[in-house]
């Protein structure tokens, strides 16, 4: 083919590969930032994950006494206010167990509730404060309706009354632990090694 024909048919044809060659700028920041994301994407999927903290092992006294934890010397009974959370914004206080500097047990319970935790805990009963730190006579788990009631008898001057262990949610001036699990782990300890004194600690 030649002439004019060619020509024009050139012509056309170099148009047309013109017109699909050609790409709006905006097409071309869109397929680099689309670039980019995707490299983004694959470099947070290579980045190797953090790590995980080790879960803690079981306290050996944490169900109850053994035989062999029985043995030793003297047993502490500890509850002392974290800086812990239940959901609902309620303290988590921990009632520990100790035979020297080794924790037995350690079991999550309740006292005063949210709002009243900086409140007077010695000589405003009645206000939902925590119990007062210090020393107490502890009583042996009795039956309380269908739960278990330790009797405290503070060994310092207060006008606190009624003070004791038992099952509840939340704590209102007692020590209030909510699983009954963990309240009969607590009332076996107290009967096989008769404990017999209790210090909050803070």
């Amino acid at each position: 083919m030649s002439g004019p024909l060619w020509l024009g048919l050139s012509v056309l044809l170099s148009g047309c590969a013109l017109q699909q060659l050609s790409v709006r700028p905006e097409a071309v920041e869109l397929a680099q930032v689309q670039d980019q994301s995707q490299a983004v994407v694959q470099t947070v999927a290579a980045s190797p994950a953090p790590p995980q903290p080790k879960p803690m092992p079981p306290l050996p006294g944490q169900d109850g006494p053994t035989a062999e934890l029985l043995q030793g010397g003297d047993l502490r009974l500890t509850p002392r206010r974290s800086e812990q959370t239940f959901p609902d914004g309620n303290r988590i206080w921990m009632v520990e167990l100790h035979r020297g500097d080794r924790l037995l047990a350690r079991w999550k319970a309740a006292s005063g509730i949210a709002q009243r935790q900086d409140a007077d805990r010695l000589w405003s009963p009645g206000n939902a404060a925590p119990l007062p730190a210090g020393r107490y006579s502890l009583g042996r788990p009795e039956p309380w309706g269908e739960d278990l009631w330790f009797d405290l008898q503070p060994r310092f001057e207060t006008s606190r009354s009624a003070l004791g262990i038992h099952r509840c949610y939340p704590g209102t001036g007692c020590i209030c632990i909510p699983s009954r699990a963990e309240i009969d782990a607590l009332a076996a300890w107290v009967r096989a090694a008769n404990l017999q004194t209790l210090s909050v600690v803070n």
